[in-house]
C-alpha cells in the first residue's frame, strides 16, 4: 500500500485537517463498575442502589448528547485483548499471498480483504472479518420477496495458529459487555432491560481485525471514510495510536477521539436510532491515518438476526404526541446490501435509515 492510487483520494470536502492537539475530551467517560457488582438489572427499580441508578442516567445523556461514549471497568480481561491484538499483528505482517488464502469475497464476505469501500471511496486499511456465531445466517438477495438465505462460514488462516481459539474467546466476553450495555440503554429509555434481546436471537454480529498501515498522504486519504454504524451497537478497542473522529453534534466539527488505557469506545448504531425514534442518534465518524504509525483496532458490531424488522419501539411511539419517524425495514436486506457495497464501487449512494425517514 505504498504507492497511492487514486481511489484512495477523498474529495477535497472530506479531507482530514492534519492537525494535532483537537481531542474530544467531552466524550464521556463511564465507570461500569457498578453494573459488575450487581447481580441483574432484571427488576429494575427506583430502589436499585444509586450508583445503578446513575449509571442509568450517565449512559442516557451519553446516548442524547453525543452518540459515543467511553468505558472502563467493563468485566473485559486485558490480557485477553493484548493478546488478541499481538495476534492479529502477526496475521497482518504476513505476505500478501498467504493473508489472501483466506481472503473473502461476495460469497462469503468473512476473513481477509484489502480492497474495502466506504461511500465510493477505497479505505486506506486492510480488514479479517468473523462473525460472533458460526455459523451465521443472511438474505441470499436483496429482493424483498426472495426468502432464500445463506450461511456465512468463518475461515481461518494456518498462521498464526491460536488467532482461532483467541478470536472465539474474545468474542464472548465482548459479547458479554454488549449485553450490559444493550441491557442499560434499554433502562435509559424507560424501557425494561431485556427488552431490546430477543431480538438478538441469531445474531448477525461480527468482529473486525483492523490494520492502517502508514499513509504517505495522509492528508488525501482516510482509514475510514465517514459513515454512520449500520447496527445496533459498536463496541471498540484501539491500541494507543488515535485516528477514530467524531462528528461533534453540537457544532458538525470532527473531533480526535482520544485513546484511554483499558477504555472501549462505545457508539449507537442506526438501529438503536430507529427503536428509539429518534431520541438517539448514530453519529458520523472516520478514521484518519498517520505516515509514520501503523494503527490497529478491533470493533465488535452487535447486530441482530437477519429475520428482524427494525422500526420504532411500540412503547415510545404516542400517534398523536410521538409519532414513528421510520417506516420498517428488514435488517438482514439492509445488512447485505451494505456488505455488497464494500466489495464495488457504486453508481448510487449506499443504502442509509433515511430512505426510510418518513416525513413530517
Amino acid at each position: 500500500m505504498g504507492e497511492v492510487d487514486p481511489a484512495f483520494i477523498q474529495a477535497i470536502e472530506h479531507r482530514p485537517k492534519i492537525i494535532t492537539g483537537l481531542e474530544a475530551g467531552g466524550i464521556p467517560l463511564i465507570d461500569l463498575s457498578p453494573l459488575l457488582s450487581s447481580d441483574s438489572l432484571e427488576g429494575y427499580s427506583k430502589d436499585h442502589p444509586q450508583a445503578i441508578l446513575d449509571l442509568v442516567e450517565e449512559i442516557k445523556g451519553a446516548c442524547r448528547d453525543w452518540g459515543f461514549f467511553q468505558v472502563i471497568n467493563h468485566g473485559v480481561p486485558y490480557d485477553l485483548l493484548r493478546r488478541l491484538q499481538t495476534a492479529a499483528k502477526e496475521f497482518f505482517d504476513l505476505p500478501l499471498e498467504e493473508k489472501r488464502k483466506v481472503r473473502r469475497d461476495e460469497e462469503n464476505p468473512l476473513g481477509y480483504y484489502d480492497t474495502e469501500h466506504t461511500k465510493n471511496v477505497r479505505d486506506w486499511k486492510e480488514v479479517f472479518d468473523f462473525v460472533v456465531d458460526d455459523p451465521t445466517v443472511i438474505p441470499l438477495s436483496l429482493e424483498p420477496d426472495d426468502h432464500r438465505v445463506r450461511v456465512m462460514n468463518n475461515q481461518w488462516p494456518e498462521y498464526p495458529s491460536d488467532l482461532r481459539e483467541l478470536c472465539e474467546e474474545y468474542s464472548r466476553a465482548v459479547e458479554k459487555l454488549a449485553f450490559n450495555l444493550l441491557n442499560l440503554i434499554s433502562l435509559s429509555l424507560g424501557l425494561p432491560a431485556k427488552r431490546l434481546n430477543d431480538f438478538f436471537k441469531d445474531q448477525t454480529s461480527f468482529i473486525r481485525l483492523n490494520h492502517y498501515p502508514p499513509c504517505p498522504t495522509p492528508h488525501l486519504a482516510l482509514g475510514v471514510g465517514r459513515h454512520k454504524d449500520a447496527g445496533a451497537l459498536t463496541v471498540l478497542a484501539t491500541d494507543d495510536v488515535g485516528g477514530l473522529e467524531v462528528k461533534r453534534k453540537t457544532d458538525g466539527e470532527w473531533i480526535r477521539v482520544k485513546t484511554i488505557p483499558e477504555s472501549y469506545i462505545i457508539n449507537v448504531g442506526d438501529i438503536i436510532q430507529v427503536w428509539s425514534n429518534d431520541r438517539y442518534e448514530s453519529v458520523e465518524h472516520r478514521v484518519v491515518v498517520n505516515s509514520e504509525k501503523e494503527r490497529f483496532s478491533i470493533p465488535f458490531f452487535f447486530n441482530p438476526s437477519h429475520y428482524q424488522m427494525v422500526k420504532p419501539l411500540e412503547e415510545l411511539v404516542d400517534e398523536e404526541k410521538e409519532p414513528a419517524r421510520y417506516k420498517e425495514y428488514s435488517w438482514g436486506k439492509f445488512f447485505s446490501a451494505r456488505k455488497l457495497s464494500n466489495f464495488k464501487k457504486l453508481t448510487v449512494e449506499n443504502l442509509q435509515i433515511t430512505d426510510f425517514k418518513i416525513a413530517k
